[in-house]
């Protein structure tokens, strides 16, 4: 099992503070209410909002597709389809949790008997459904599998839950966080609106100069460095999504299903990823990369602005039907780097490799695959995990990806999508016989209107889609990489890495 799979006890950043209550339906999607406060706010108008400790932000549930490390090549994508049934429960959970506030503060038992009651029945179901298509395909599902069906209420003033600050990831990338984000709280109220009034709130942004420099080994800092390690870089160009190609698919997570990510993706290179796209498809694909023999296809969550102005899917599945709202924002820069292993050379990664690093999950699963960077240009020596940052006049919004980069030598994705892939070790080498390949190094600048926080409300909110019940919180953020350079063109990166060159 990968490196990035195992427990890891992290460092807190921020206590997490949160939950949402729904007003209306209207526009074609959702319209959500906030009830944030900090733990020791005292206005008399928020006691009704916070008067039983029934009162629940949101829903977490196990995550069962990453306990399914072992499911036989022919039934996963019928396990895939059972896991997007699964998310799709809990977004419905969820915004049944947001609908029936007052009904809930009437019952202290009606988030248990209407909401989490009813979402267990049918996760039972449809865990079962997955251990019947494992069975038949002759493999074994993991025992215990309906233990995970399960969901509890994640309460509206929980105590330090991990889901904040640093992570040491042990990465290519460096992600080694350590370090306390600051928070907003300030004992104001935290609610603002923002997507669709679900997040963000003011806890969840940071000015980056109250950030310590050099607080986290940068992804540009460990690949280049070392005795007997690959030292080179290889730049693809992609261009920004100029062509505006979305959609709320992920053909990695949930292939053959609509709306699998229940929130918007950027796409850059290859033109023809969708959730129904056969490796065929792709490798046949179109590509707005300049050298054609990159048809890999880079994507990533959709980043908005709520500038009072919605976009083209406001009623849209991934878009207001899913709590994503606010006009989306195209990247100024979008950087594609390849680089080498501190340790050792790389060797060519396989065609149709799949990787997703970070987690979608993360605000409810942990920081256990969390791998994300934030900063502003200028100050990228500092970066932050669990905060959006708020950068000064002249400075644009970074978000940072490295990606695992050791690879089991054998397989293309694996079933729960990781454990075919690892990050290095602390001493860069990979471990359990695993092989270096090159690191993608995915930089995405913003340019966006100033950030204010006046009196707790944010001003100029932003903040990239997710489910909705992560509340768009920034340590949700990942990427996704699929891996179509024709063999010349991957030897040629190869050769440009390991001897050393900066190459594009």
């Amino acid at each position: 099992m990968g490196r990035n799979t195992r427990k890891r006890r992290m460092p807190l950043a921020t206590k997490a503070v949160a939950a949402s209550a729904a007003l209306a339906l209207g526009g074609g999607g959702l319209v959500w209410a906030n009830f944030y406060a900090s733990a020791h706010e005292k206005q008399p108008g928020r006691d009704r909002t916070k008067s039983t400790a029934a009162q629940v932000a949101t829903i977490k549930c196990p995550d069962v597709g990453q306990q399914l490390t072992d499911v036989p090549r022919n039934a996963r994508r019928g396990v895939a389809k059972e896991l997007a049934l699964l998310d799709r429960q809990i977004t419905d959970a969820y915004t049944r949790l947001a609908e029936t506030r007052q009904a809930q503060a009437g019952d202290t038992g009606y988030v248990d008997n209407a909401i989490l009651g009813p979402l267990k029945s049918k996760r039972v179901a449809t865990l079962d459904r997955i251990n019947i298509n494992i069975n038949r395909a002759g493999g074994k599902a993991p025992q215990g599998l309906g233990g995970l069906a399960r969901c509890e209420g994640v309460p509206a003033e929980q105590p330090d839950t991990g889901n904040g600050g640093g992570q040491d990831q042990g990465n290519g990338g460096g992600q080694d966080q350590g370090q306390d984000g600051g928070g907003q709280d300030n004992g104001q109220d935290q609610g603002n609106g923002g997507q669709a009034d679900n997040g963000p709130v003011a806890d969840d942004f940071i000015n980056i100069e109250d950030v310590q420099p050099n607080s986290r080994n940068l992804p540009n800092g460990l690949a280049a460095n070392g005795d007997g390690g690959s030292t080179g870089s290889f730049t693809t160009e992609c261009g920004t999504n100029e062509n505006e190609l979305r959609n709320s698919d992920n053909v990695i997570v949930a292939p053959g299903v609509s709306n699998g990510a229940q929130h918007q993706h950027d796409y850059v290179g290859n033109q023809a990823n969708t959730a129904f796209a056969s490796d065929e498809d792709l490798a046949n694909g179109e590509t707005t990369c300049q050298n054609q023999g990159d048809r890999s296809s880079y994507f990533w969550p959709v980043l908005r602005i709520q500038d009072g102005t919605q976009d083209i899917d406001q009623g849209q599945p991934g878009g207001g039907q899913d709590g994503n709202v606010g006009k989306i924002v195209e990247p100024s820069e979008a950087e594609l780097k390849f680089v080498g292993n501190r340790t050792s050379d790389v060797v060519a990664m396989p065609t149709a490799l799949r990787i997703i690093t970070g987690d979608a999950k993360a605000f409810t699963n942990g920081l256990n695959n969390a791998n994300t960077a934030w900063s502003c240009t200028g100050f990228e020596d500092r970066q932050v995990t669990d905060k959006y940052p708020i950068c000064p006049e002249g400075s644009s919004v970074v978000r940072t990806s490295a990606f695992q980069s050791c690879w089991d030598g054998q397989n293309i994705d694996s079933a729960n999508h990781r454990t075919h892939v690892d990050f290095v070790e602390a001493d860069g080498s990979c471990s359990n016989g695993f092989q270096a390949i090159p690191q993608l190094q995915v930089r995405l600048v913003y340019d966006l209107p100033a950030v204010q926080i006046d009196n707790g409300q944010v001003v100029n909110p932003f903040a990239v889609d997710s489910f909705p019940d992560q509340l768009h919180k920034p340590i949700t953020d990942h990427n996704d990489f699929i891996n179509f350079f024709d063999e010349n063109l991957m030897n040629e990166m190869v050769d440009c890495i390991n001897s050393g060159q900066d190459c594009q």
